[in-house]
């Protein structure tokens, strides 16, 4: 699937032996997003041992579909450390927007095919009631022949859960915007997934292209209410089986999950996921452990992708101040990206030499009061810089908060640490 040489530098980029990530790839518990037809300066690759990485969703919606805005959000994530985005583009043309951001980006690109699928069945048919089978494989095919790295493909919902959902309602319902377009279908149509009805076809096409499969949680929990209900299991079972069928034929593969959960809850559903799927890598949506912060998600998610990451979990997804309100603007990126790292770095600081001597370098400067030195190791230099230069001191070396009662240079003064 990739040479030695290549599986070498990400082997050095990491920091674990080359060893290490040829068996772990053949395991199927590291991934290395990246379509054959492409090579992009920022590769890199998700799994067990490795540093927890992060996912940023842009892309239009159908109330704003400015291409230049969505360049502007990619490259900011990509500024603040991001190392995948996704296109999930529903508004203006797809296609353009799509090739614009593979285009201009440096890290791998992500797409959800359902969305392309759903708007270009309603341009000729006047409803995505009335998707096809080979609606979805010529658009699945069109968007890997493009570059595309990896899909969400929501195979995992059945009409089985269709019935429960109709007979024990959900707080949050279905949030998964794939999973809602299919539930729909299924309903309208009478008929079973048509993603997991063809998922073998759907293998066949990405196997081609060396696109890896993201397995979508369309059944997610949209309230700490709904966390690990029966529905989200369901799903996850189901996702385990489909696993199997990209394992069998050399698809790389990771599982989505799992949305608004109960604190005392994440641990146990990553360990979950892990077990059933054989430790293939966890892209984590949140996961958020409360539902009252609209504004703050951010710092929700941040909390939740902590101790998701810290009990196994591989990729956080970046969730912006914007969830659940609006469309996420440019600085909404950058808040959600910095709060994803924080979370990241948190839990990589306890595994990884490097990460630790970042804090512990930056910690000695601080106690210097050697500030130009802080800034150039914090997440969000200018931030920071901002934050420093916008009120004036007496002396240099201090602090607005504590001025001349400084506590480093108190203890400076009595020599205590030298």
């Amino acid at each position: 699937m990739f040479t030695k040489s290549f599986l070498k530098k990400i082997a050095e980029k990491e920091g674990v032996p080359l060893s290490y990530i040829e068996q772990k790839i053949k395991e199927g518990k590291i991934i290395i997003p990246l379509n054959k037809k492409k090579n992009i300066k920022n590769i890199t690759a998700i799994g067990e041992g490795l540093k927890i990485k992060i996912n940023t969703n842009i892309g239009t919606s159908t109330e704003n579909t400015d291409i230049k805005d969505e360049i502007t959000k990619l490259n900011t994530a990509v500024k603040f450390g991001s190392n995948t985005v996704m296109d999930l583009s529903t508004g203006g043309d797809l296609r353009k927007i799509r090739k614009a951001i593979i285009k201009n980006s440096s890290v791998p690109v992500g797409t959800v095919p359902i969305y392309e699928v759903a708007k270009e069945v309603e341009r000729r048919r006047g409803s995505f009631d009335r998707i096809k089978k080979d609606d979805i494989l010529e658009i699945i095919e069109a968007q890997a022949q493009e570059g595309v790295d990896f899909f969400t493909i929501h195979a995992g919902i059945l009409k089985e859960a269709l019935n429960i959902l109709e007979n024990r309602k959900r707080i949050g319902g279905i949030v998964s915007r794939g999973g809602a377009i299919i539930a729909r279908w299924m309903y309208v149509n009478n008929k079973e997934n048509p993603l997991y009805e063809n998922f073998d076809a759907i293998v066949d096409i990405v196997r081609k292209y060396r696109v890896t499969i993201s397995l979508g949680d369309a059944l997610r929990p949209g309230a700490i209410a709904d966390s690990t209900d029966k529905l989200q299991l369901l799903e996850l079972f189901t996702l385990s089986k489909l696993v199997k069928k990209c394992r069998r034929k050399g698809v790389q593969v990771m599982v989505e999950g799992p949305g608004h959960i109960k604190l005392d809850e994440i641990g146990m559903n990553v360990i979950l996921q892990k077990k059933i799927c054989g430790g293939i890598p966890f892209y984590i949506l949140g996961p958020l452990p409360t539902d009252i912060a609209s504004g703050y998600d951010h710092i929700t998610s941040a909390i939740g992708s902590t101790i998701a990451a810290m009990h196994g979990a591989d990729f956080l997804c970046v969730v912006t101040p914007a969830e659940h309100l609006r469309h996420p603007s440019i600085k909404d990126i950058q808040e959600g990206v910095i709060a994803s790292k924080i979370a990241a770095h948190s839990v990589d600081v306890l595994r990884f030499e490097d990460e630790w001597k970042r804090d512990l370098l930056l910690s000695k400067y601080r106690s210097q009061r050697r500030w130009e030195e802080v800034f150039k190791l914090t997440l969000d230099k200018d931030k920071a810089k901002n934050y420093r230069k916008s009120e004036k001191t007496s002396l240099n070396d201090i602090c607005t908060m504590c001025g001349k009662f400084c506590s480093l240079k108190i203890i400076d003064s009595c020599n205590l640490l030298k």
